[in-house]
């Protein structure tokens, strides 16, 4: 068994950071945290709203990576992962820099230093290998690398990745849709939360 996951949105948690961040520049009111997809889409219909909205996703992703969160349910999935002697790979579409972003900050540096202080690295907490991330520029070289790994299992809050054409056969799909915003059908099994995922692959 190895079991491939996506990163953003399906292990690192964005709503607060883009709360903040959106609040900080004035295109959102109030204090409150809202579902990234709530954020995108009030930005959105702003004027310029789709720039707006890049640059954001630039400045969280790069400056405010440090202050994304774990999924909840995540970390005892992993640590079970480890506990049973299961590999895990992660397997994401991430440019290395944001179209936005005047900082131009490495977006694939950013996150693996968020994953060293979430403990992904660490042999006494998730214990995987450095060598087990792969940030790949667009999303059928992701499909084509989570084939090549001859991943049982993948991990993934987007439909769309196993619509691809190329998405390998016989890999179970897990879509990760907390909100229960993606389609009625699809070939994936859908799973609202990390502990109904961490059933499904390893058992009560």
């Amino acid at each position: 068994m190895l079991i491939g996951l996506d990163f953003d949105n399906t292990l690192a948690a964005y709503d607060r950071v883009f709360s903040d961040a959106a609040h900080a520049r004035g295109y959102i009111d109030g204090d409150s945290i809202l579902p990234k997809i709530d954020v995108r889409t009030r930005i959105r219909a702003l004027a310029g709203g789709e720039e707006k909205w890049k640059a954001l996703q630039g400045e969280v992703y790069g400056r405010r990576m440090k202050d994304a969160e774990l999924m909840p349910g995540a970390d005892a999935f992993l640590a079970r992962c480890k506990a049973n002697g299961v590999d895990v790979v992660i397997v994401s579409h991430k440019t290395p820099f944001g179209h936005y972003d005047p900082d131009q900050i490495n977006l694939h540096d950013a996150a693996r230093a968020w994953m060293t202080a979430q403990g992904f690295f660490d042999p006494d907490h998730f214990g995987l290998g450095e060598d087990a991330v792969y940030f790949e520029t667009t999303r059928s070289e992701k499909v084509a690398r989570l084939a090549g790994r001859g991943c049982t299992h993948f991990g993934d809050d987007l439909e769309e990745v196993f619509l691809e054409p190329e998405f390998p056969d016989g890999v179970t799909r897990i879509l990760y849709d907390p909100s229960g915003s993606a389609g009625d059908e699809g070939p994936f099994e859908r799973h609202s939360d990390w502990k109904s995922i961490e059933r499904t692959i390893l058992g009560d």
